[in-house]
This record gives C-alpha cells, structure tokens and sequence, in this order.
C-alpha cells in the first residue's frame, strides 16, 4: 500500500512573525486578515530559495549580505501591479479641464511643472500624465519645465516602467488611433511609449512609510500635484491619515492631490481645501483662490477626446440577487447589462457602448433610442442613456434620463450617484444632496463589500465614502470663501 503524502500545513509556525515584519517594512496592513493570500506569496520565495520553513527565511531577511535583496524580491511578490492607462477616466478628465489648466495658469511666469505618481506600478499612471500633460500645454511645451516622477517599493515594477513597453491589457481603455499616436509598435501585442513622452517621466524607488520616519529624499518636495491612487488601501487607517498628511506637506503651496476613489475620508478636509468636481473628489492645499472657468483657457483637447466614457476595470466575481458578472472592461461602456431590468438586445446594446466608447455620442444616442424602443422598461439603458447625454452637454435630457432609470429601479444606487454628481456640477446643491444621499441610503442597506451594479467594481461601502466626502464638500461650511 502506497504511503500517504503528507499534508502541507497552511501556515508554518513562523509565520506570524515574518507576517508581523512584512507589515512592519511595507506598511501593507492589508495582510493584516489575508493569512491565505500571504502565506501563498511568501510560499513562492521559499520555493525560489529552497529553504524549508519561515523562520529559515527570516535568516534570510536578516543577513546582512543578502537580505536586502531578497526584501525586494518579497516585496516585489507582495505588492499588486494592476494598473492601465488613463484608469479612473473622471480624474483624468478632472485634470485636463481644471487641475491641470488652473496650475499652468497659476505658474505661467515660472513655467515649472512637478507632478509625483506615489505607488505608480509599472509606470501606467505617469506615463498617461505626461501624455495629458503634453496634450494640455500643446506646443508651449518647450518653454516649460516639466518633471514627473513615479515611485514604487517593487524594483520588478520600476524596471518595467523604465522600459516603457505596455502590452493590450495595460492598452485596453485606448482606442487604436490614440494608441498609434503616443506609442511605438515594439513586437506582437506590445507597444513602447514614444520619446517625447518618457522624456518627461523618470522612475525611482520610495517606500510611503519613509515620509513618517524622516528617511524620504528631500528632493520630494514642492510638487504641484501628487497623485497617490490604489495605493492607501493596503495600509492601516491610522497610517493612511499620517501619511496623507505628510503628502500635503510635500505639496507646493496650492498643489493639488488626488486620491483612489475608494480612499477618501473625512478627516483629509481637515488638512486640505475639499473641491467636488464633476465624478471625483480632489484635495488641495491651502484655501486656494476661486477657480477661474474651464472655457477660459485655450488648449488643444488631448487624448482622450471621449475620457468620461473610460472606467476601470473590476475583477470577476459570481453574481448575486442584485448583482450582474462583472468582467474585465475597457470603459464604462463595456459594463454588462444589470439582470434586475429588461436587457436591451445585445447586438444593440454592444453597437451602443462602441460608438461612445470611440467618442460618437451622437451616434451612440441614435443607437440608444432604438435599442429603448424596444425595450422602453431597462432602467439600465435609460441610465446609460443619461451618461451619453451628459457627455452631449445636454443636462436636462441627462437629468431626464436619469430619473426613469430610478423610476423603474428606485435601488439603482448608481443612477441616483450620476444624477447627484450632475446636480452637484450644475449648482442645484439641494437637489444634488439629496440625489447623493438616495443613493448612500441604497448602498447603507447592503453589506460593504456588496459590488454594486454598474458602479466599476465600486462596493457599497466605496459608495457609502464617495457620498460623504462628496456631501460635505457640497457643505456651504465647506465651501471656499
């Protein structure tokens, strides 16, 4: 009789101490509960070292010659590097139409621009910066200058972002045209970004927690943006609120930051000037003088032209009651049909999401019609509907549209959020407050980590925090005076 194998444990008996020091190092509390998702990482080094258990791997981390560098192979394996260009398409169009224009005015006569990408990854986000940036300056470019800078704990990451070669997933949310405008074909599937836009981005290791401690460079410093998205989630609540603020320390005097969508939080409006803009949340040090309009200033419109219709892209989860399968996207647009209404015909509805996702909201409108023609009672069509609309500068249709989707779904958390946002953007605070509030009540009788329809991979609790920075911006005691 053959012998039986001998079972693996799931953890060895020095793994809470290692567990203990990696949250230490890297701050990354988001292990804190995750024993299962670490223990298999950390498995992956000790296979790559051929030690036995995690008390010889700690030795490892210990020596003084080869630690380390195998803390950064630990840290490489540890960390998450999902990212894409232009993620979180309403930031980046936050950007190009008030947070880029109003800086660029503001320092015209020193002409200096200093933007840090904080936990950049493979180098998606600063690279889609310069792009912008590039895009928004036109050809006053060559009298500025210009520094971006992305950082990261993952060398692995680093490395990849200075080679500058992106393959169709990190690509998925650019249409070709754009893509063969700012990239070079460089083999199957894989695109470099052009010079005139690495030229502008350069990559160097940081760890977050360095600016508590005192050991981070001085040269980060006086930057007129900080952009630090996707990245506070994995540290404790108590070390995000001191590291933000010692982000707010590095800003320039009216610097502007930006965080993830689901990092908010209400203690941030305490350090910095809170402004609601149209689908995000920004923060900006100082009070800030008022922000002169948009159409005041005279830019070429850089990529991309449709960058409200953009979204990320969550992960596939299985579905439930109130819950479609979401799968990967490339832009709002993508976002699969909610099973709580009738489903338009897909074939339509697929025509619909390409002709906005190309830009054509005229003729995504046309094509929405039909498909509501036939079936009049999708409170999801309706809601998208809504979104081409406002992309069409057409608000009261938006607003038109909007309020059928909650006529025929009245728990449709997202169309009460659009609707809110547009309000809030049109100066109707009461209406938009209670719009937004509609829709944190929604989201309030869920669980928190309930994935919301069409919200992106938004959960309940994401939602829940998104309103209330938004409402207490909105807050006539919050506003700028």
């Amino acid at each position: 009789m053959a012998a039986r194998a001998t079972a693996i444990p799931l953890v060895d008996a020095g793994f809470p101490e290692l567990k203990g020091r990696i949250i230490e190092r890297t701050g990354h509390f988001y292990y804190q509960d995750k024993d299962d998702l670490l223990w298999e990482r950390v498995r992956k080094r000790l296979r790559a070292t051929a030690l036995p258990d995690s008390i010889q791997y700690l030795n490892l981390l210990d020596d003084a010659i080869s630690g380390p560098a195998e803390w950064g192979k630990l840290e490489t394996e540890i960390t998450i590097g999902e990212t894409f260009f232009f993620r979180y398409a309403e930031q980046f169009e936050a950007l190009r139409d008030t947070i880029l224009p109003e800086i660029i005015e503001r320092k015209g006569a020193t002409r200096r621009l200093r933007i840090w990408s904080a936990g950049c990854s493979t180098g998606a986000e600063p690279y889609s910066l310069a792009i912008l940036v590039k895009g928004v300056l036109g050809e006053s470019l060559g009298t500025w200058r210009v520094s971006i800078v992305g950082t990261d704990i993952n060398d692995s990451f680093l490395n990849l972002a200075r080679q500058a070669r992106f393959g169709k997933w990190a690509l998925r949310s650019m249409p070709a045209e754009e893509r063969e405008r700012y990239f070079l074909a460089s083999g199957k599937d894989q695109w470099l970004v052009r010079p005139e836009f690495r030229s502008l981005v350069r990559f160097e290791k940081h760890n977050l927690l360095s600016l508590l401690d005192g050991t981070s460079p001085l040269e980060l410093t006086d930057f007129d943006l900080i952009l630090c998205r996707n990245v506070l989630i994995y540290f404790h609540p108590d070390t995000v609120i001191r590291i933000v603020e010692a982000l707010h320390n590095r800003l320039a005097e009216e610097g502007w930051m930006l965080l993830g969508h689901a990092e908010p939080n209400p203690t941030f409006s305490a350090m910095m000037q809170t402004l609601n803009l149209p689908g995000t949340v920004a923060y900006r040090s100082g009070s800030g003088p008022e922000l002169p309009s948009v159409s005041s200033f005279e830019r070429p419109n850089p990529y991309p032209r449709d960058i409200a219709s953009l979204r990320s892209a969550p992960k596939p989860v299985e579905p439930t009651k109130r819950q479609v399968l979401l799968r990967p996207a490339k832009d709002l647009f993508k976002a699969p049909v909610s099973r709580a209404t009738p489903q338009a015909p897909d074939a339509l509805l697929d025509q619909v999401k390409a002709q906005a996702n190309s830009g054509d909201f005229v003729v995504a409108d046309a094509l929405c019609r039909k498909a509501l023609a036939d079936q009049p009672l999708s409170a999801v069509l309706h809601f998208y509907h809504g979104l081409i609309l406002q992309a069409l500068k057409r608000p009261d249709d938006a607003e038109n549209s909007f309020l059928k989707s909650i006529y025929l779904d009245k728990s449709f958390a997202m169309a009460h959020y659009h609707l809110g946002l547009m309000l809030l953007a049109e100066g109707r605070s009461g209406a938009g407050r209670r719009a937004l509030t509609n829709a944190a009540r929604i989201a309030a009788a869920m669980p928190d980590d309930r994935l919301l329809d069409e919200a992106d991979g938004l959960t309940a609790m994401d939602l829940r925090n998104l309103v209330r920075i938004h409402l207490e911006a909105a807050t006539p005691s919050k506003r700028r005076r």
